[in-house]
Parts: structure tokens; C-alpha cells; sequence
């Protein structure tokens, strides 16, 4: 049970407990979900519901209780990087090659098995709510939400245009060539390829608004190591662009011409082949390396990085 305590000191006349929980960022669903505990909320340790009108020095306290696991998602012992966690999130490196999500083709090999094992070993339930989610073969930093209310909180901070509430995502990539110009945004919209189910495009036409922030870092032996920033968050967003920029990322088996239809030939995510002469990654060059936030719950300031995983860092050096 996650147990939140707001102390009240300038009320607003009228004002209920609902309304203040909406202004922290709560959903109206995590109302919802709240009124059906009559043991969820406390005024000054008395439970109460939520039309209480909140009086200047009230103590309110939240108590969240979830029993529900995703049942769905098979507990497997996986290796798991927990770079931080505390009782409303978790952040974690994944590594390249492991899928957030079960599906058909990778029933026992996600990061959703793996931190349902994490919970079990814990006698906790398991919700999985990951709120950044990555592509399989991109490696690095996603945020996972422990409960309702901080996911909530964090999906909302993910879609928002605001500065300061936005969750800041930035990425490390590593493409062929010498990037012309070495920096810009990138502002193209982007849509589902026609009769493809997960190829994605740039479509001025059909299209939702993408914007990506790029600079290039460094160049080393014909590569350039290209630091992005997100400001919107399609599917693909940064390999589209970008493929559409004219240098698809290293080793994109689907934006990348060079490796068009070598998907038979693909070796484990991280291992080396010999291409044109080089060698070039079996998996998208793509690292998330970055990601800034303020706290659900707290509202302090979260910043996280993790370096470049060796396949990458091996060819910039």
C-alpha cells in the first residue's frame, strides 16, 4: 500500500477533495478506482469521501491499495537493470534485444516478465505500466510506474507540450556519414505506411505532427554519434526522420536501405558483422540515454543517464 499525506495549508473556499486531487494530477479514473476503497481517504485520520470540503490545517491522506496483478505476464528471471526506484517508480536500463511487452513472438523474454518476477520474489502485485515505452532492439532508459496515481501523473507528463511538465526523453544514435547540417529540428509529420502494420512514414498529408531536435556529438572513422532530443512521441519517431533527413540510423533493418531485406541474416542484438568492409551493428544504433523529469508524487527535479551500451561505443571510438 502507497500511503500519500498532503498537509492543507491555504484551502480554497468550497473546495473538495476531489478537486484537489485533480489539481496533483490525479485521473478521473484514479478517483474512480479510490471511491471504491471506503478506506482510501483520511481528514485528519478519519476516513471520509471525497466531497469533504478541505478546511485550512486539514491533514489529508491517500491511501492507495491495489491487489490485481497482470496475470497475463508470465514471471521469468531475466537480467534486470534498476538504475533507480522508490514507492512510485522505477527507472530502468533496458538492454537492446528485449521487448517492453509479451506479444505472440516474444512471450517470455520482456521487460514486463522480468519485473514480474522482481515483484513475485517481492510477494507484491504487479501492474505493469510503463510509461516511455522503447522499441526492442533500443537500448536504455524507460520510466515504469509502481502504482495508478504516479501512472497517471507520468502519462500525462509525457504528453504534455510544457516545459516544465514534460518528461525530457533524449537519445544517443549513430549514423553513416558526416551530417548535413550538424544540427536542426527535424518537423515532419508522421503516419502508418500503407498496407504495412508497423513500418511507419513521413506523410504530410496523413500524418501527426513529429518534431525531433538533433546535433551531432562526434564523428569517428565514417560515422557520426547524433544526439536527439523528442519534443512529440510517434512510433519510430527518430528512425523516420532520421531515414527521412538521408541518414537512417546503423544497422535499421527497416528504415535503413543498406540492410533492406536482411532480416533473415540478423544475429543477436549487440553482435558484429562484416558490412561493406566494416563492421555495423545488428540492431537500430539508437540509445536512450537520457531522461529529466519532476517526481509524480514530490515534484523534484529526476535526472538519469546511462552511457553508451559497448556494441555503440565501439564504433565511435
Amino acid at each position: 500500500m502507497r500511503s500519500i499525506t498532503y498537509h492543507i495549508e491555504h484551502s480554497r473556499p468550497g473546495q473538495k477533495i476531489s478537486g484537489f486531487l485533480k489539481e496533483k494530477g490525479y485521473s478521473e479514473q484514479n478517483l474512480v478506482n479510490l471511491k471504491k476503497d471506503e478506506e482510501s481517504i483520511l481528514v485528519n485520520g478519519v476516513f471520509t469521501r471525497q466531497n469533504y470540503v478541505l478546511q485550512e490545517g486539514d491533514r489529508l491522506t491517500v491511501r492507495i491499495r491495489e491487489r490485481d496483478s497482470s496475470d497475463q505476464i508470465v514471471p521469468v528471471e531475466l537480467p534486470l537493470d534498476i538504475l533507480y526506484e522508490d514507492e512510485d517508480l522505477l527507472v530502468v536500463n533496458k538492454a537492446a534485444g528485449m521487448p517492453i511487452h509479451p506479444s505472440r513472438n516474444n512471450y517470455n523474454n520482456s521487460l514486463g516478465n522480468a519485473l514480474a518476477w522482481y515483484y513475485r520474489e517481492q510477494n507484491r502485485p504487479f501492474v505493469f505500466r510503463c510509461i516511455n515505452r522503447l522499441d526492442r532492439d533500443t537500448s536504455g532508459l524507460t520510466i515504469v510506474a509502481k502504482h495508478m496515481v504516479s501512472a497517471a501523473i507520468l502519462s500525462r507528463m509525457v504528453a504534455n507540450k510544457s516545459e516544465k511538465e514534460e518528461i525530457c526523453r533524449e537519445y544517443l544514435a549513430i549514423v553513416r556519414g558526416h551530417v548535413l547540417p550538424e544540427a536542426g529540428t527535424i518537423d515532419a509529420p508522421i503516419a502508418r505506411k500503407e498496407s504495412r502494420c508497423l513500418e511507419r512514414v513521413v506523410d504530410y498529408a496523413q500524418g501527426e505532427r513529429a518534431v525531433t531536435h538533433y546535433r551531432v556529438e562526434k564523428e569517428h572513422n565514417g560515422y557520426s554519434l547524433v544526439r536527439l532530443k523528442l519534443e512529440t512521441g510517434r512510433t519510430h519517431q527518430i528512425r523516420v526522420h532520421m531515414s527521412y533527413l538521408g541518414y537512417p540510423l546503423v544497422g535499421d533493418f527497416l528504415y535503413n536501405p543498406a540492410y533492406a531485406g536482411n532480416q533473415k541474416d540478423r544475429l543477436l542484438p549487440g553482435t558484429k558483422k562484416v558490412s561493406d568492409g566494416s563492421y555495423e551493428l545488428n540492431r537500430q544504433a539508437l540509445h536512450a540515454y537520457r531522461l529529466a523529469f519532476r517526481h509524480p508524487m514530490t515534484g523534484e527535479l529526476m535526472d538519469f543517464t546511462t552511457p553508451l551500451p559497448s556494441d555503440m561505443e565501439r564504433l565511435i571510438t
